[in-house]
């Protein structure tokens, strides 16, 4: 019996001393309620600036010399002699190649094979000894310091095409630099076999590292904004329908974290993963454009990255 007496004697203790630890004054922090700790959201953000936005249409096309002729000989028979050789300049009128009908029994002078027009031989797919008639290609001489670039419109784009307008190309053989060039051929029509409208472009100004064959990318700017505020799209996060961005506010007396503050916007022409931002923002202002999703208007933020 004296066991257990002793036993709730010794819990009684216990418990008051428990009771007083408890009762006693609280150290700074012990005992917060977790709802009241402040909660900070990891963002990058991108600060506006007013510039420029092309939006493009891409089309592959070949490189072209914009007068290019076939030489065919007057003649039938058999090449007896040929002058020049790929690359050469050649002048209206210079003798090609010699050609001789050689038929038996019939002593013929060599005809001569002239160039049509002043240029660069291109091609020249004979030798001496072939046999040509009077449709076969002896060479080509094109003006290859005059070249244009060649490329098909489909026909749900021609609306946005008109003469002079501007464009920049690539080439696999330089594919860091971009070439300037600018249409100044449009047809009137359009192929009925493929729904397609030729167009021609001119490089501009003229670069000699670009070869006649040649394939080039050609971006065709359809529509250039000037001062315009551009945004990343990841930028915007729908909401309702509506679209939204979160701007960082300047931080409050005596306090130390950055808050966001949510703005509608009003898109405009959206061109390789970057929006034009017609409405809602002005230049020089800092806005979220990673880790807004789970953000709400005045959620502090700490800012990990600006671009």
């Amino acid at each position: 019996m004296k066991k257990y007496v002793q036993s709730a004697i010794t819990l009684a203790s216990m418990a008051a001393v428990l009771t007083f630890m408890s009762c006693g004054p609280k150290k700074p922090g012990q005992g917060a309620n977790p709802e009241e700790v402040e909660t900070l959201y990891a963002v990058s953000t991108y600060k506006t600036v007013a510039g420029n936005l092309d939006d493009y249409l891409e089309f592959g096309g070949d490189v072209a010399s914009v007068n290019e002729v076939m030489v065919l000989p007057d003649q039938a028979g058999k090449i007896t002699n040929i002058l020049v050789k790929v690359g050469d300049m050649v002048k209206l009128g210079d003798t090609i190649a010699y050609v001789n009908p050689l038929r038996a029994g019939v002593v013929y002078n060599d005809s001569p094979v002239k160039a049509p027009i002043s240029g660069r031989v291109t091609s020249l797919p004979v030798t001496v000894g072939s046999t040509v008639s009077q449709s076969s290609l002896v060479a080509k001489v094109a003006r290859t310091d005059e070249l244009e670039i060649r490329i098909n419109i489909a026909e749900r784009f021609i609306s946005r095409i008109s003469n002079g307008q501007k464009a920049t190309v690539t080439f696999d053989a330089y594919p860091s630099v971009e070439f300037g060039a600018k249409i100044f051929e449009v047809s009137p029509v359009l192929d009925t076999s493929t729904r397609t409208m030729g167009v021609k472009l001119r490089l501009n100004p003229p670069d000699s590292r670009v070869k006649v064959g040649m394939y080039g990318r050609v971006k065709l700017v359809t529509e250039s904004v000037k001062n315009a505020i551009v945004l990343p799209v990841s930028a915007l996060v729908t909401r309702d329908g509506k679209d939204y961005v979160f701007v960082v506010t300047t931080p409050k007396s005596g306090q130390n974290a950055a808050a966001v503050s949510i703005r509608q916007v009003t898109k405009g022409i959206l061109v390789d993963n970057q929006v034009e931002i017609t409405k809602g923002l002005e230049a020089n202002e800092e806005v979220v454009i990673k880790g807004q999703t789970l953000l709400n208007d005045g959620a502090k933020v700490n800012i990990v990255s600006t671009k």
